[in-house]
């Protein structure tokens, strides 16, 4: 076997060059991953999985010890932007409906790189999400609100972005709609952006009205939902 592995190494150095990989390396790995206990094996779904339960574990955890509200958005107001959300997340984790069934036709191959970049780009957006609710604390809210003694934040992702915990999301969210790959998963992308983006433009009335001159610094220093270059 030994005798084997060197004589296939050789091979594969003179066709590709000296030290691009050991097949024998490759062959042991493969056969130690076969014998993994099925929770083990990765694959771009479960990590998808994986990173989101993270993400709404968290979220649940943290939302404990907020601060009360003293000022806040009408219900109707706030219903409007869930919508958004609500069927943009429908959209990349089901099917679309049969009378819009061209949106299931896939944009893009499945081949395995491609979900795995995917897979790796929602991890690192929901701890991205997840570190900028972190710096918030307890001035976060699930609605457009103004805290008692709301302060304004501009450390960690906020001294660059104002609203990082929604740049982590759309970050995880383009990542899952790579793996699902399926034109109805970009059009969610795409409501859920419109959401966001709905429910950041009411928050920086709030805070422009809150904060003044100081939130109108800060705006200029930073980006939206990217960081400014300029």
């Amino acid at each position: 076997m030994r005798s084997a592995c060197r004589k296939l190494a050789g091979n594969r150095k003179r066709q590709i060059g000296i030290g691009q990989y050991n097949p024998c390396v490759i062959s042991a790995i493969q056969s130690i991953a076969v014998d993994w206990p099925q929770w083990l094996r990765w694959s771009p779904g479960l990590l998808i999985d994986f990173s989101w339960l993270l993400f709404a574990a968290y979220w649940l955890l943290a939302a404990f010890g907020a601060k009360k509200a003293s000022k806040r958005e009408p219900i109707g107001a706030r219903l409007a932007y869930i919508a958004y959300l609500v069927v943009g997340f429908f959209l990349i984790y089901d099917f679309a409906p049969p009378s819009l069934n061209f949106l299931n036709h896939r944009f893009i191959p499945t081949d395995q790189w491609i979900r795995w970049i995917g897979a790796c780009l929602t991890p690192a957006g929901t701890l991205f999400a997840i570190w900028a609710r972190a710096t918030i604390g307890k001035n976060w809210s699930a609605e457009v609100q103004i805290k008692q003694d709301h302060q304004l934040i501009r450390s960690g992702p906020y001294a660059h972005v104002r609203h990082p915990i929604y740049t982590g999301i759309l970050l995880a969210v383009a990542g899952t709609a790579l793996v699902v790959g399926e034109y109805r998963a970009i059009l969610g992308v795409i409501l859920i952006c419109l959401g966001f983006a709905r429910k950041a433009k009411k928050e920086e009335v709030f805070l422009s009205t809150q904060f003044g001159p100081a939130f109108d610094e800060h705006k200029r220093r930073t980006g939206f939902f990217l960081p400014r270059f300029s």
